[in-house]
């Protein structure tokens, strides 16, 4: 399903000025997290569908300060989209400051 997407989606897209933010449809809105390591494996899968393989791609589902290290520590993981966690200033310096 998630090959069918990317390439139905990205079919006439310029791949060159691209950024891809992945999150699964049961994990918007609801606060919850995909694990890591699937979310890792899921842009892989997204990864092999494109054109440019040097292509962004970042996760974003209810990425929070609590659990950045374990996101950013998946090797395919470009960087992440942040939502409702930007509203503290606090628990978002914490992402924006992450280090490997």
């Amino acid at each position: 399903m998630i090959k069918g997407q990317i390439r139905q989606g990205l079919r006439h897209a310029d791949q060159q000025n691209l950024v891809i933010a992945y999150e699964p449809i049961w994990a918007i809105g609801t606060g919850e997290t995909c694990e890591s390591a699937e979310a890792n494996r899921v842009i892989e899968l997204i990864r092999q569908e494109l054109e440019n393989f040097n292509t962004s791609i970042l996760y974003g589902g209810s990425v929070k300060p609590g659990n950045i290290d374990e996101i950013m520590a998946q090797p395919a993981i470009d960087g992440v989209l942040v939502g409702g966690a930007s509203l503290s200033a606090q628990g978002f310096s914490r992402i924006v400051n992450y280090e490997l």
